[in-house]
């Protein structure tokens, strides 16, 4: 008896003999007990409780929680907005191999984390999961419409049709596995189309072709608006000449008429006008005509 007594007393320690030990343990268990009943949901973030791993369906908003401590695990959920990246090899309306660059932003909805948590998982299962494949299977879909020069020259109609086959592919995912509305799609950015090296060659030539056919325009524009300029030139100063010719036949012909009415009016005026132009001599004649001459004794008289 005094054997087992002895082990007995082995084993379980007089508290007694701990001394500040036991203080010790009083006061920490406690602070254990504390620190493990409640947690700070971080801004930006909602709160999945799991409580001996059932996935409460209810979210934590941030700031300070309760919890019943080792029984539940708060499993934090980002609901900022985030930004992901993929690529998707397809083919163009005229069978043109492409590669798409696509960079999408979405959120996940706080109230429905919880059950996007229970049947997804965090931001790295539903990227792989859910965007990802949803990426993949819209640009397939969208850039089979479109000719590899319209998925350039129609890109934002390129981009919103993408948006959008992007969104109801994620919707159908979610509604699959009972989740409504979980994920938002903010916004779809098609950050690049690469072609084949042959596409790209044709591209180069039918550019350099249409740059030419451009100059070639411009270059027949200009000489016809040089011609056209030079014509105009030359009518304006033939308009001007005959305005001038006109002008001075005008002046001339009402000068002939006011000094034909004057003569008219005034016989002795013809005599003065031809003595005026006579230079003196007489004209030559052979024969016996008389020679005429002018008669001046009007003007000899007038004097």
């Amino acid at each position: 008896m005094s054997t087992q007594n002895e082990v007995i007393n082995f084993k379980m320690p007089d508290l007694k003999s701990l001394g500040p030990i036991k203080y010790l343990i009083v006061l920490i268990i406690p602070i254990i007990i504390m620190s493990g009943s409640f947690v700070i949901v971080d801004s930006g973030s909602v709160g999945v409780i799991k409580r001996l791993g059932a996935v409460n369906p209810i979210p934590l908003n941030e700031g300070v929680h309760l919890k019943i401590p080792f029984i539940d695990t708060i499993i934090q959920v980002n609901v900022r907005l985030n930004n992901t990246k993929s690529s998707a090899l397809s083919s163009s309306k005229d069978l043109q191999t492409v590669k798409t660059e696509v960079s999408v932003q979405y959120s996940i909805k706080g109230d429905m984390a919880p059950k996007t948590f229970q049947k997804i998982g965090l931001i790295g299962q539903i990227e792989s999961t859910v965007i990802e494949p949803a990426i993949e299977e819209s640009v397939k879909s969208v850039t089979a419409r479109y000719t590899a020069e319209e998925l350039i020259t129609k890109r934002e109609m390129v981009k919103n049709q993408t948006q959008l086959e992007i969104q109801q592919f994620i919707d159908t995912t979610l509604n699959n596995k009972g989740i409504q509305n979980g994920i938002h799609v903010a916004n779809v950015a098609i950050t690049d189309f690469n072609f084949s090296a042959e596409f790209n060659r044709a591209i180069e030539l039918k550019v350099k072709a249409e740059q030419e056919a451009l100059q070639a325009k411009n270059e027949k524009i200009r000489r016809v608006t040089q011609a056209e300029a030079g014509a105009a030139e030359k009518q304006l100063a033939a308009d001007a000449s005959a305005y001038a010719i006109t002008v001075a036949s005008k002046a001339r012909a009402d000068a002939i008429r006011r000094e034909a009415k004057s003569l008219k009016s005034n016989p002795e005026l013809i005599q003065l006008r031809i003595a005026e132009k006579w230079d003196g001599k007489l004209p030559q004649y052979n024969g016996t005509s008389i020679v005429p001459f002018l008669n001046i004794e009007p003007v000899k008289n007038k004097k």
